[in-house]
């Protein structure tokens, strides 16, 4: 089982459903749809999960502001789909999340791992969830590493891409100090002054390091493209249409007053004081306890990129850290004689930079990203 959570925040997994790695995708019209050969159901059962309350056709209270809600959210839910289907009670379960998701996924399976270790045997109320695995593509998992690298993917990138000017790479370069000072403070605790601190780091990061990347026109999620008139850079009208039309909703038994969109931005807005918290301790946790966890990138993406990725996976504190740090880069794969990307693994800890992808890899390499979920829920090493 895999467990699907695209992020945003707020952003509907339904659209990664339709668009990357699932059964079908909705024919350009959005009329009607058409198969994917390289949906990851080809390799196990895929939850699209949309949440929190209000994303996608989910409906509920929209109070949700934290991962703490949100993995308590998760888990529940998990018990209610496996008392609904018992039949995959014992079924391994992969926790995959994009790129908000590098919050969302470690903060469920974190929670469905501690849940499972204060189990005790009579307890009829709760499901042992098999937990066998946690993977994140693109994510903003640990920001105090990850904002580090805005500047250098913008004009030192793998592709020689220069996104920016020299001037303007300097002038990132110059926030970088201050923005890394405040999201230490965010991550001390839960008090005012931390939370004001994560206002601010929000504020004055995203200016600082992600604005002038914006105002280039590119597309923060693929270097090679401009962004062009749609708010999210990509055209998603016909997935938004087809799962609007009358015969969709009536065949899903949605309240036909929903209207489906990609992205709720009342829900994303709540979620600003959650945005610079680091959640790469939860993955230290699960690799403690042997629970693999595969980190991948396409290194095209701006947003949440390979740079700062690879960084955070190097500094991660866990029993076999440092036999990470000491392993080899390496070709992973080989598609007309050239690698699908470059890896690094060992003792369970795989991060893989994907070539020639951006923020959506399934979307961007869809056959590499099959081979590369087969590989992971298999336990083939990379």
């Amino acid at each position: 089982m895999i467990l699907w959570l695209t992020g945003g925040p707020g952003c509907s997994s339904t659209l990664a459903l339709l668009s990357e790695n699932g059964p079908c995708k909705v024919a350009p019209d959005g009329l009607s749809t058409e198969i994917n050969p390289y949906s990851w159901t080809e390799t196990a059962h895929v939850i699209y999960l949309d949440q929190p309350a209000g994303v996608g056709f989910s409906y509920g209270k929209e109070n949700d502001y934290n991962e703490e809600m949100i993995s308590e959210d998760a888990y529940y839910f998990l018990q209610g789909f496996y008392k609904e289907h018992p039949e995959y009670n014992k079924n391994p379960l992969f926790v995959v999340g994009e790129s908000y998701g590098g919050h969302y996924a470690p903060a469920i399976a974190h929670k469905v791992w501690s849940k499972n270790n204060d189990l005790v045997e009579d307890d009829d109320d709760l499901i042992h969830i098999n937990l066998a695995g946690l993977a994140i593509g693109n994510g903003l998992t640990n920001p105090v590493e990850q904002y580090k690298w805005y500047p250098e993917m913008a004009y030192n990138n793998s592709h020689g891409i220069k996104t920016v000017s020299e001037t303007v790479y300097n002038e990132m370069k110059s926030g970088v100090s201050k923005c890394i000072g405040l999201i230490k403070e965010c991550n001390k605790g839960n008090s005012i002054i931390n939370r004001l601190a994560c206002q601010s780091a929000f504020v004055f990061c995203n200016t600082a390091e992600t604005t002038p990347y914006q105002l280039t026109g590119l597309n923060p999620y693929d270097i090679r493209l401009k962004c062009g008139d749609n708010p999210l850079c990509y055209d998603f009208s016909n997935v938004e249409h087809w799962l609007n039309e009358d015969s969709t909703k009536a065949a899903l038994h949605v309240h036909d007053k929903i209207h489906w969109q990609s992205c709720n931005m009342g829900i994303n807005l709540k979620f600003h004081t959650d945005w610079m918290k680091d959640f790469s301790p939860y993955v230290a946790d699960l690799l403690n306890d042997d629970i693999p966890a595969l980190i991948y990138a396409g290194d095209v993406d701006f947003i949440c990129n390979y740079m700062g990725n690879r960084a955070w996976t190097l500094n991660l504190d866990w029993k076999s850290g440092d036999d990470f740090r000491n392993a080899d880069d390496h070709d992973w794969g080989e598609g007309d004689g050239s690698p699908f990307g470059l890896a690094r693994s060992t003792n369970g800890f795989t991060f893989l930079q994907v070539y020639d992808a951006g923020h959506m890899v399934p979307s961007d390499q869809p056959a590499v990203a099959l081979q590369m979920i087969r590989n992971f829920v298999e336990g083939i090493e990379f």
